[in-house]
């Protein structure tokens, strides 16, 4: 499917304080990325797919260096598909996969469950260890472990459980800490280029062969929506669940010597899932000094059928339509090359300076 270009732009560029004067003095040169975060929102990715595909498979390949990528969910879903080899060709066989999923009403968590282990399965199929050793990109994929109620596999217990953290984190969202702890699961050996995660009990777990699958399947299961994962090797007991519901945009502390660069669904960076409606709550300006975010503008997204990114919503939008609701999400993938186009012609002609925002 061919994309429709227009002369609006497609893409918003925000940035932190220490990352502007950097771009100002030194350019936005490739060489300079040392981060890349990767947001858990499930089908919204495929609405940056032409996006990840300019940035994996043209920006950063000019000036190879170790770089680590930092993803929750889908957002890690979208790196193991990055760092298993081709890009390209990984980043285009997960879109797919993903439009391809049909969930009839009244699916069970434990089909669903199944239903995406398959989808890893085909995913990766036999590339494990290039992800594991892959050399220009390590790997941290987020996940929670449960604690309480949440630890239930499902049924009343879990919705108390979802319910108290859902009020908690009104209140506050340090106090989300009695419901979840924070996973990070990555090749060990070097430090993590993060500063002091002292906001949540922070587990950190050597990723090896033996736990990636079960860390990717851990690190986007919604609950009541997929299973909880309870055997991760390499991590203490419990049940691990979607890193999205503590880190949904990964407000972190970054220590970057360059640029974090951060392809993502929107110009905000929301700290936690149940963060989504309350406006107030905002990444810390601080964590992010040194953030270059690139996301879908307003404009951009009012041409899409819908006028917005693929998201959940569509599967019960879409029920009994599942040919439609895959013809919908394959014209957003073949419309955001107009985002992977305009960041590489914003990145060769210099015009970045004059579309960049605060963050």
């Amino acid at each position: 499917m061919v994309a429709i270009h227009t002369s609006a732009p497609a893409l918003t560029l925000r940035a932190g304080s220490d990352a502007i004067a950097h771009l100002r003095e030194h350019g936005l040169r490739a060489a300079d990325v040392d981060i890349v975060p990767g947001a858990a929102g499930g089908p919204k990715a495929l609405g940056i797919n032409g996006l990840d595909q300019a940035v994996f498979g043209d920006f950063l390949p000019t000036a190879p260096r170790p770089r680590t990528l930092i993803g929750a969910s889908i957002g890690s879903w979208r790196f193991a598909a990055i760092t298993m080899g081709d890009a390209r060709a990984g980043l285009s066989r997960l879109a797919d996969l993903y439009t391809q999923q049909r969930f009839p009403k009244g699916i069970t968590a434990k089909e669903v469950s199944h239903r995406c282990e398959q989808m890893l399965s085909e995913l990766l199929q036999d590339r494990d260890q290039r992800i594991l050793h892959n050399p220009d990109y390590r790997l941290v994929i987020v996940v929670i472990r449960s604690r309480g109620l949440m630890a239930r596999q499902g049924g009343l217990g879990l919705g108390l459980g979802l319910a108290g953290l859902i009020g908690t984190n009104l209140v506050s969202r340090r106090a989300t800490g009695l419901f979840m702890e924070r996973g990070l699961v990555y090749p060990q050996g070097d430090e993590l280029p993060l500063g002091p995660l002292n906001d949540f009990t922070t587990h950190h777990v050597n990723l090896q062969a033996d736990n990636l699958r079960a860390s990717l399947l851990a690190s986007a299961a919604i609950p009541m929506v997929l299973d909880g994962v309870t055997a991760l090797p390499g991590a203490p007991d419990g049940v691990y669940r979607d890193g999205g519901m503590l880190d949904y945009h990964l407000d972190l502390p970054y220590q970057s010597d360059g640029i974090v660069l951060y392809p993502h669904f929107t110009d905000r960076v929301i700290p936690g899932w149940f963060d989504k409606p309350l406006r107030w709550r905002n990444g810390d300006p601080q964590r992010l000094r040194r953030l270059l975010l690139a996301s879908p503008s307003r404009e951009y997204l009012a041409s899409l059928p819908h006028g917005k990114l693929p998201d959940r919503t569509d599967f019960k939008h879409y029920l009994g339509d599942d040919a439609g609701r895959e013809a919908y999400w394959r014209k957003a993938v073949a419309e955001s090359q107009r985002l992977g186009d305009e960041f590489l012609e914003l990145v060769e002609t210099g015009k970045w300076e004059e579309r960049l925002l605060p963050l």
